[in-house]
Formats: C-alpha cells, structure tokens, sequence
C-alpha cells in the first residue's frame, strides 16, 4: 500500500496547487515509480502509449468531432422546435420541452457541455420569455445536460467500457433505460414544480407544425438511431459507427444544410485534436498509476475492506456513489473514469455487483460534478450563457440536483433497470 498512498498524496499535492491534472497524475506516477521500483524509464514510455494505442478510444475523437459538427451547423434549434411542436402543448410544457430536447440532442452530440452551451442558450431564452422564472430556467437546462452523459453515444461510457474492457456497445445500450428513467423523473418534477408556482405559458398542439419540426429535425435525430441499429445488428463496430456518424454529420452540415463551410473544417479538426489530446494524456498517465495500483495490490486490498463493511451488493454500491459523487466535485469525470475502474470494479465484480450496472452507476455519478461546484463545468458554462453569478445558478438547481441524486439511488436500488433491458436484447450474459 506504501507505493499507492506516496502515489495518492503527491498527485492530490499537485493537484491542490494548481497543477494540471493530468502532469500531477504523470508526475506523481512517475516519481513514484522512480522511489519504489527500478522499472526501465522506456518501459515507462511503452505503457503509456500502449493506453492510447487503443482501437476502441478510436471512436473518442470521432464523437467529439460529431459533437462539434452538430454544435456548429444549428442543429440544436432544429432539435428544439421539434420538441417544443411535439411537447410544448402539455402543463409545463416548456420544461417539457427542455428535458426532451435535452434527450436527443445528448443522443446526437454525447456531450454535456454542449448541450449546456449551444441548446441551453435557446431553451433559457424561449422559458424566461414564457413565464419561467430565469432562475428555474437556467437549472434545468443545467442538470439536463446530465443526459448527454449516459445516453447513446456518450463520451464518457465510451471510455468507461473502454478502461473496463467490457463491450462499448453493450454499455451503450445500457444507458438508454436508466436514461430514459431519468427524462420521466425530470418530467414529473417539472410538472409537479410549474403547476405548483402558476409557471409556464402553453402552446397550443398543431399537427403541421410538428410535421414541419420533424421534417426540419429527423435528419440529425437519425443519427443516433443508424448507430445503435448497426451496433445492434452486428453491421459495424461502435468505432465503425463513430466514423460513420462523422460522415454523416459532414454531408448534413456541408451539403444539405450548408450551415458550414469547406473552410471551417480545419478549425473543427483543430478543436478535436486539442480535446482528443487533453483525454489521451490523461489516459496515458493514468495507465501508470493504475500499473502502481494493481502492483500494490489495491484492488484486492479494497476487496477485503469492502467485504469487511456488509455483504450485501446494493448497500455497498450506495456506499461506493457516495464516494464518487464527492470525487465527481473536485475532479474531472475522465480522470476518474481512468483511476478509478481498476481499482473498484475487480472487488466490487467480486462481491457480486454486477459489472454493467457498476459503469452506469459510476458514470451517472461521476457526472454530478459536471453541474456542482467548486469543479462544475456545466455549472460555469450555464452561468456564463444565462449571465447570471454562480450563486444563483446553484439556487436554481439545488432542487434539480437532489433529484438527480434520488434517481440514481433508485438505479441502484432497482439494477434490472439497467441490466435487464441488454440481456432481454441477448447482448449481454452475466
């Protein structure tokens, strides 16, 4: 345990003064090594680029792109008008709205950040000039966001069952249900929420506006749904699909749409090779510590503790999301991702948790810290679209949040939630 806790210690050290993340997980790592071991310095450089030099993270920078692509080409207005056409009539209905184009743009982009900064832009707007109030606003679009996470091609699955070793497309498809569960928690809130503060100006429902919505945004919702058929099909690979799902997106934005240029893609492969590369370093260095971790024997060490604790799987996954809420608040989602999985999922599989549900669990958790300070990404960029302080921000999703917190704990309280759906599928065999 000595090389774990120096490795432990120097990296927080580091981190705590300002250090990049990913250069004190790196230099803690290698320093510790240096102390501890005399492990050859090349044989460093080999496993760090063996963590990057991975088929499956292939598809990383391809969705990311994907991402950009859609952020740029106005495909969040599209999205937008569609569910406000195909919801907007009901009680509440632009919060409705809100969480359903949530849904599919995080089912198109696979990103919370952009789904905070491109279509949280256009919903605050639109609620606030319909009788919300800013602040309700604003912490909705945040804690939406949250669905780009877990819902189908989200970045951060990709890596989580990359770094596990279990099938992406597998885990993709887990997240739909859990996903799914959260939009009907979101809904009822918002319902429940603006009846009882007299929030919200109604629609009324419109047959031709939601066949011209529709027609305006299938062809971007149909990316998703082409992904998932193929993975679920055998057609290609989740790589595969990422590669295609660039393409499409391309043909999209450039031929049909013409909301980009020939010239703006330079710009688009710079911004992903620059989010690309911050990933890659991170993964690069978080193979060392997790060589120092499985050296140390960690994880059998975690194991014992666990098992010391309770027997029981559900308790010790609701003790586990304690713990990975609280690190989600200080510290980037896939660096914790990278850190992390090899220590908890070999004890936590051990124990009788099951693996598939442990990643979406870890993942849902993890993405907390995305709209909760001191760290929160989603948290900053909401405050910097709706112009308000932080404070205020914060006011308007405590509630939100809390939601999010009981949604995950009755994941974990119900795991055929997440596991049967896959299994129903024959995708997956425990």
């Amino acid at each position: 345990m000595n090389m774990s806790l120096a490795l432990l210690l120097v990296f927080f050290l580091f981190f705590m003064i300002g250090v990049p993340l990913p250069i004190s997980l790196g230099a803690a790592s290698v320093g510790v090594l240096f102390l501890y071991t005399d492990m050859p310095f090349d044989l460093l450089a080999n496993s760090m680029f063996s963590a990057m030099n991975s088929f499956m993270l292939v598809a990383v920078p391809l969705f990311i792109m994907v991402g950009i692509i859609m952020d740029r080409g106005g495909v969040a207005e599209r999205i937008f008008d569609f569910a406000n056409a195909l919801i907007g009539w009901a009680p509440g209905g632009l919060g409705h709205v809100n969480v359903v184009a949530s849904l599919i743009f995080g089912g198109v982009s696979g990103s919370s950040v952009a789904d905070v900064a491109s279509l949280g832009r256009i919903e605050i707007t639109a609620m606030t000039k319909n009788n919300y109030s800013k602040q309700y606003a604003v912490g909705l679009s945040l804690t939406t966001s949250v669905l780009a996470s877990i819902i189908p091609p989200s970045i951060l699955v990709i890596i989580a069952g990359s770094t596990a070793n279990e099938s992406i497309g597998v885990l993709l498809m887990a997240g739909i249900v859990p996903g799914l569960f959260m939009v009907l928690c979101f809904m009822v809130y918002n319902h429940i929420f603006t009846q009882s503060k007299g929030m919200g100006n109604r629609v009324p429902f419109s047959w031709s506006n939601l066949a011209t919505a529709t027609k305006r945004a299938l062809p971007p919702m149909l990316t998703p749904l082409i992904l998932l058929y193929g993975i679920f099909d055998g057609r290609f690979t989740p790589t595969e699909a990422a590669g295609i799902a660039v393409f499409y997106t391309l043909i999209l934005s450039i031929v049909f749409y013409r909301t980009i240029t020939i010239r703006e893609l330079p710009s688009i492969f710079g911004d992903t090779a620059k989010t690309t590369g911050t990933i890659l370093f991170i993964a690069a260095t978080a193979k060392l510590a997790g060589w120092i971790f499985t050296y140390d024997a960690l994880p059998v060490k975690m194991a014992e503790f666990m098992s010391s604790i309770t027997d029981n799987p559900t308790i010790l996954l609701l003790i586990v999301s304690v713990f990975l809420i609280v690190v989600g608040m200080f510290m980037d989602a896939i660096a914790s991702l990278y850190i992390l999985i090899p220590v908890l999922l070999p004890p936590l599989v051990q124990l009788g948790v099951n693996p598939i549900h442990f990643l979406i669990i870890l993942v849902l958790a993890l993405t907390l810290g995305l709209v909760t300070p001191p760290v929160g990404v989603c948290l900053y960029a909401a405050a910097q679209v709706a112009e308000m302080d932080i404070e205020d921000v914060i006011k308007g999703t405590f509630g939100l949040t809390v939601l999010l917190v009981i949604s995950i704990i009755l994941l974990i309280i119900f795991p055929s939630i997440t596991v049967w759906p896959v299994q129903a599928m024959g995708l997956y065999t425990p």
